[in-house]
């Protein structure tokens, strides 16, 4: 490579060549990072915070990540072709602000030889800090030791219909594509900029890159997170590793999964829960509403409703029981986040803000004063007319006795008659523990529920009279005591549905009754037909 050649790659990779004239403007990328953060040392449980971040566009690149013109899977095709206009719309933003695009469509080199993009990556100058293992892939770091990985992908995660599949490797054939890997291009739908972009998919090249840029900061985009977004070479593992600051853009992203396997929840949800662990263990995500305005992107085929579970109580542990709950079987067709107390505030339910875009509240919350905006997040949910569904002490949750809130912080202590027409008083002996009994009635909420009586390991709460508007689908009996009802549904004023039971303790969780009626409850109240049940323990 002459020296003018060279001087002229390094003036591109500068941002002083074929550079706009917004590129050269300080104004920053404003972005969102959401990460998790466990609620306390060894808890188990993850707090989903933001915190912003403020990045210089010309210290930034984008990466996408193996955007091939054709998959193996016939599904992941068809979901990529939803995502490449909108990431064509981020990448025409981030250029035109500076940010350095670099495109990896990897096993894909051969077509763009002649290419100035690639011939860019190739004639950049030779980093003087190469990471040793840069051209290599990253299967895991030392962080994710603290988790368990949340998918079984080891059958490919292909999730095509069989015969689908069967015709879709006839076409490929035909085509004179190999079935495995068919692909030779990136799909066509992103534009490459000649004079500017970069074309690679070897991290030795890209480190090359972005440390002649003066790259701090990585954004990745693109497909399969749970393998190649992950662990290419030039993927989130390898640029944490490697001390630069990563994201992934967690709504232009698909995995490899298949809901045929563990823990057999919906594609989508599949990719929520790698998302999870992301957030969790290697770096913070951002969504692509931020960059170009308007609505994160969703997957035409994503129908899932969002449940949000506020889980504030130490008697009944139910942050455990519905954590392992919420997975099966609610993950084939809902979207459920948690939002948990702080440790050191129990007022405090650190990341409320996700209840603004709840489908429906799942309450199991005992005695708290929530800090104020908190609580009118909460009221505005149920305001709007949107279910509820409480269980065990969320008919006291935001009231505390004899005790006013203290200053910035708030109590709802009608929020049992309002939101559940219950009327609780407290509950008998801990000791005298109920023979629970089902309605013999017919009711959606108990429908394909094995109805078998049994006895409940929490205490029986005194919840009678029932305001009107109420229907009792089950009931609880103590030798001696008169009976008082456990489960029921109520319209409330608002015209809004919800349910409660005074059930909780974990050993309800392990009736499958229970649990089914549970899972009845978030579909009746959200008025969605009835799915297949899974009575699997959780």
């Amino acid at each position: 490579m002459s020296w003018i050649r060279r001087v002229l790659v390094l003036f591109t990779l500068l941002g002083f060549v074929g550079v706009g004239r917004s590129a050269l403007a300080t104004d920053p990328l404003s972005l969102s990072l959401r990460y998790r953060t466990q609620t306390d040392q060894d808890s188990g449980l993850f707090h989903t915070l933001h915190r912003d971040a403020a990045w210089n566009p010309k210290e930034t690149a984008i990466i996408l990540c193996d955007m091939w013109d054709v998959h193996s899977s016939q599904n992941a095709v068809r979901r990529e072709k939803q995502i490449a206009p909108r990431l064509q719309q981020v990448v025409e933003k981030l250029r035109s602000e500076g940010v350095t695009v670099i495109h990896s469509p990897s096993g894909c080199m051969d077509f763009y030889a002649d290419h100035e993009a690639r011939k860019r990556a190739i004639d950049a100058p030779k980093a003087s800090n190469l990471p040793k293992e840069i051209n290599a892939w990253c299967y895991k770091i030392p962080e994710e030791e603290a988790g368990v990985y949340p998918i079984d992908q080891s059958d490919g995660g292909r999730d095509d219909d069989p015969v689908e599949y069967e015709a879709w490797v006839k076409e490929l054939t035909a085509k004179g594509l190999k079935p495995l890997s068919p692909w030779s291009r990136q799909i066509d739908v992103l534009k490459i900029d000649e004079g500017r972009d970069i074309i690679s998919d070897s991290g030795t090249e890209i480190w090359n890159v972005m440390e002649a840029a003066g790259i701090k900061n990585v954004i990745l985009a693109g497909v399969h997170t749970n393998m190649c977004v992950l662990g290419r070479p030039f993927g989130l593992r390898q640029m944490v590793r490697n001390g630069k600051n990563a994201v992934l853009i967690r709504d232009l992203t698909d995995t490899m999964y298949n809901p045929a396997s563990e823990p057999k929840v919906s594609h989508f949800t599949g990719t929520d829960l790698i998302v999870e662990h992301i957030e969790k263990f290697v770096c913070p995500t951002i969504t692509s509403d931020q960059i170009i305005g308007g609505s994160e992107f969703r997957y035409a085929e994503d129908d899932r409703l969002h449940v949000v579970m506020l889980v504030a109580e130490r008697e009944y542990a139910t942050d455990k029981s519905l954590l392992a709950y919420s997975v099966k079987p609610l993950g084939k067709s809902y979207r459920v986040s948690f939002v948990y107390a702080d440790a050191e505030d129990k007022n405090d339910l650190r990341g409320s803000e996700v209840i603004e875009s709840a489908d429906l509240l799942f309450v199991s919350v005992r005695r708290r004063t929530l800090k104020t905006e908190q609580l009118e997040r909460v009221r505005a949910h149920i305001a709007a007319g949107k279910p509820v569904v409480g269980i065990r002490t969320a008919s006291h949750a935001f009231h505390v006795r004899n005790v006013d809130p203290a200053e910035g912080y708030a109590e709802w202590t009608t929020f049992d008659p309002d939101v559940f027409g219950g009327n609780y008083t407290g509950h008998h002996g801990n000791k005298l523990l109920p023979q629970v009994t089902f309605a013999a009635i017919t009711h959606p909420i108990l429908e394909d529920v094995d109805r078998m009586p049994y006895v409940s390991g929490g205490s029986l709460y005194k919840v009678s009279p029932l305001a009107s508007g109420t229907t009792v689908l089950m009931t609880g009996k103590y030798e001696g005591l008169p009976a008082e009802p456990l489960a029921w549904t109520f319209t409330r004023a608002d015209g809004g549905r919800s349910f409660y039971t005074s059930l909780g303790h974990s050993s309800d969780f392990e009736q499958p009754g229970f649990r089914v009626m549970l899972e009845n409850a978030i579909g009746w109240a959200l008025d969605r037909p009835a799915a297949p049940k899974a009575t699997a323990k959780p």
